[in-house]
């Protein structure tokens, strides 16, 4: 599905790329998701889409964030919204579907294939729309997790599925322990 020519650009839902990974037990190694799709064909972006909560000193994501804007690739990020819900537990929220699509949509008439990362539903109409547009659409997602992280009407309406597990081998990393301080270990 893929053709040397191809003028590729990569939509990648961070979020929903991270529990996809994280449900197959690997972590993505975004340089070599970078490099595998520059060998695919002529990639002219690269977009990663995730939202960031302000209020933390540190956020977890932000290193990934920082790496990958250094490391070729476009980052959209707009800040996450924090609400309580009704049993009183701290929620996150933090949609980026609007700015994907809207990125995708502008770049279309530039490309040839996009890639979506992401097993969202809402995407379909997005797909469809790129479609007619005479740009194919490939989604890297899975359906061996269990439950499937992709909804079946994006997978259907998909040129091409990619099955993000059949990439372990080239774009993953086993999942990093947990840091543990080894000063707090030590005695005084």
């Amino acid at each position: 599905m893929f053709y040397k020519d191809d003028r590729l650009a990569l939509f990648i839902d961070g979020s929903n790329l991270y529990a996809a990974a994280k449900a197959l037990g690997f972590d993505i190694d975004y340089k070599l998701l970078r490099q595998e799709f520059e060998r695919r064909g002529k990639l002219t972006r690269a977009f990663y889409y995730t939202a960031l909560l302000d209020s933390d000193d540190y956020s977890p994501i932000r290193p990934l964030v920082d790496w990958l804007h250094y490391n070729g690739y476009s980052m959209v990020t707009k800040p996450a919204k924090e609400y309580t819900d009704s049993q009183g537990r701290r929620k996150v929220k933090g949609n980026m579907d609007i700015e994907l699509a809207v990125d995708a949509m502008e770049l279309a008439p530039r490309l040839d294939h996009a890639v979506l990362f992401s097993g969202d539903g809402d995407f379909r109409p997005l797909v469809e729309s790129l479609q007619r547009q005479g740009v194919r659409v490939s989604v890297v997602s899975t359906i061996r997790s269990q439950p499937p992280m992709i909804a079946d009407e994006l997978r259907r309406q998909a040129d091409n599925f990619i099955e993000l597990d059949a990439l372990r081998d080239v774009i993953g990393r086993p999942p990093r322990e947990p840091r543990v301080d080894r000063d707090a270990d030590a005695e005084p």
